[in-house]
C-alpha cells in the first residue's frame, strides 16, 4: 500500500522532512514505526520513545496498534498542551 506521512514539530526536525510517500505492507501503525525506524538514524531518533509521540490515520486520532488497512495517510506528531 502507500501512504502519505506526516512529520510534525520534533519529529519533523529530526527526520528533515515534512511529509513522504512510501510502499509499505506494514499492517499496523507500530510495524509502521519499526519499518521506518529501520531506515535510518534520523528515523530511529524520532522513534526512539513512542510514549512521546502521537499518531492520525487520515486526520484522526488512533492508537500504534491500529491497522493499516484503507488508510491513506499517517500523522506523527508530539503530544499537544493546552494554553
Amino acid at each position: 500500500m502507500i501512504l502519505d506521512v506526516l512529520y510534525f514539530a520534533w519529529v519533523r526536525e529530526r527526520i528533515g522532512l515534512p511529509r513522504e510517500r512510501i510502499e509499505t505492507k506494514a499492517p499496523t501503525v507500530a510495524a509502521l514505526v519499526a519499518e521506518l525506524a529501520a531506515r535510518e538514524d534520523r528515523y530511529a531518533a524520532a522513534f526512539a520513545d513512542l510514549s512521546a509521540l502521537r499518531v492520525a490515520l487520515d486526520q484522526d486520532l488512533s492508537d500504534f496498534d491500529a491497522p493499516l488497512s484503507g488508510v491513506r495517510e499517517v500523522a506523527f506528531f508530539p503530544p499537544m498542551t493546552g494554553g
